[in-house]
């Protein structure tokens, strides 16, 4: 890997806004379904807990995908994988496009989702190798704010393209906007990489793939059988418990689980892991209050998010800077004290609730969500060396991506168990508070632990 000493400013410029513009374009899409699934509920006639795969699977491919990110950019030049994640991309949009059934239509979401999943990575272990490490917080503040108000922004897009369009367009619009990426990414991108002749452990993707796709559908599935979801949960873990252990044992790990042995990225991941369930765990539930309980339509519901959207990604901005200069303590901590603040309206919601109140309270914890994201992510790679970047920044988005999964469909399954969904979704707000305690637990954990090694 060429140090970040030997490129131009004006193509790291050129790096910065081609990856950081197509990752802002797949994260979008990969929220894009949450203000969608109603419709298309209605429109291919299958259950909500069936539906919600669309967004839950396409967060667990995410998860899957992003450890094999760290092998293909280690085996091939950057330029390769940059325009074979684009054009996968494009395949699955494409599927969408013509997608006239559920199956059609999950299978466009997952080829989409393997394409997200190795961009994240991809952008984000190339920004950390092309810009000297004084710049790391303000370059992982960009990427962090992509990474979060991607997701933020999707739910509203997809709202207005439905208050007029089918659900079909939201693929639609989408590819020639990742046929730009493409065709800019294959002129302009310079490679700034050395390939190493690796070999890619394929034992490893199967394993990880069964024990995560068992672990994650037993939440599902646990809703018609308690055993058999139990079942799949135990196994799934275990499966995961055996992926890890051959990882440590490879020469070549598809996942380097050894960096899990510094502080600083152990707890700040789970920091990070926290903050990433809030955020989509109050994504899913808002639209499926609005348009369910309040009756809106969803261009309505997509609105509501936008101000969080907006407000989540302009504090990303400042705060990656803030860590620069000041480093994660107040900023984590002001974090934490403003999402639990935001969390009272949202666990008293009822049948009429202010919808300016919620608008207003999501977006206060948007900003909270900001103040703990970019500066966890930037303090999980603190104590990594350029060689572990790429595996670091893998393994911190698989298991973001992973709990995220989880989180959307914990959240789900808990506003579906009572009878009354107002109830339901109050429950789910309840667990988003408790995701919040959590992540603030972990960092002070994570500050003892810091001012214990001080002394």
């Amino acid at each position: 890997m060429h140090q970040s000493t030997d490129i131009s400013l004006h193509v790291r410029r050129i790096i910065t806004a081609v990856l950081l513009g197509s990752c802002f374009i797949s994260l979008a899409s990969q929220t894009m379904m949450v203000t969608a699934l109603p419709v298309i509920q209605n429109s291919l006639n299958v259950s909500l807990n069936a539906v919600q795969w669309l967004t839950t699977g396409y967060t667990l491919i995410i998860g899957i995908v992003t450890p094999l990110s760290s092998n293909m950019y280690e085996k091939f030049s950057n330029r390769h994988v940059f325009i074979g994640i684009i054009g996968t991309f494009i395949i699955g949009t494409l599927i969408g496009c013509f997608a006239n059934n559920f199956a059609s239509l999950l299978l466009a979401r997952l080829i989409q989702a393997c394409a997200s999943g190795m961009l994240m990575t991809f952008q984000m272990t190339t920004m950390i190798s092309i810009y000297p490490i004084e710049k790391r917080g303000s370059i992982l503040g960009l990427s962090s704010l992509v990474i979060s108000a991607a997701p933020a922004i999707g739910p509203t897009i997809s709202g207005l393209i439905l208050e007029f369009l089918s659900w079909r367009w939201l693929f639609i619009l989408v590819l020639p906007l990742m046929l730009l990426a493409f065709i800019v990414g294959y002129v302009m991108l310079p490679n700034f990489s050395t390939p190493r002749p690796i070999k890619i452990d394929y034992l490893s993707v199967l394993i990880s793939l069964v024990g995560s796709a068992l672990a994650l559908g037993s939440l599902t599935v646990f809703q018609i059988n308690v055993w058999v979801g139990i079942a799949m949960l135990a196994l799934g873990l275990l499966i995961i418990v055996a992926f890890t252990k051959r990882q440590l044992r490879l020469k070549n790990p598809m996942l380097k689980v050894q960096i899990f042995a510094y502080p600083s990225f152990r707890w700040m991941t789970i920091v990070g892991i926290f903050t990433f369930m809030v955020l989509l765990g109050t994504e899913q539930l808002m639209p499926i209050y609005t348009e369910k309980i309040i009756g809106m339509g969803s261009f309505l519901s997509g609105l509501i998010l936008l101000p969080g959207a907006i407000a989540n990604a302009i504090a990303a901005l400042f705060v990656g800077r803030l860590y620069d200069q000041y480093g994660s303590k107040w900023l984590i901590t002001i974090g934490a004290v403003i999402m639990l603040v935001a969390s009272i309206p949202l666990v008293l919601v009822n049948q009429h609730s202010s919808v300016i109140l919620l608008t207003l309270t999501y977006m206060l914890r948007m900003i909270g969500n900001a103040f703990v994201f970019s500066p966890a992510l930037s303090e999980a790679f603190s104590e990594l060396s350029q060689e572990e970047n790429s595996h670091g920044t893998a393994l911190n988005n698989t298991l973001r991506q992973v709990f995220g999964a989880v989180s959307v469909t914990l959240c789900v399954v808990i506003a579906n168990t009572p009878g009354s969904l107002v109830t339901g979704i109050r429950y789910g707000m309840w667990a988003t508070v408790i995701m919040v305690l959590l992540m603030a637990l972990s960092f002070f954990h994570y500050l003892r632990i810091k001012q214990t090694r001080k002394n």
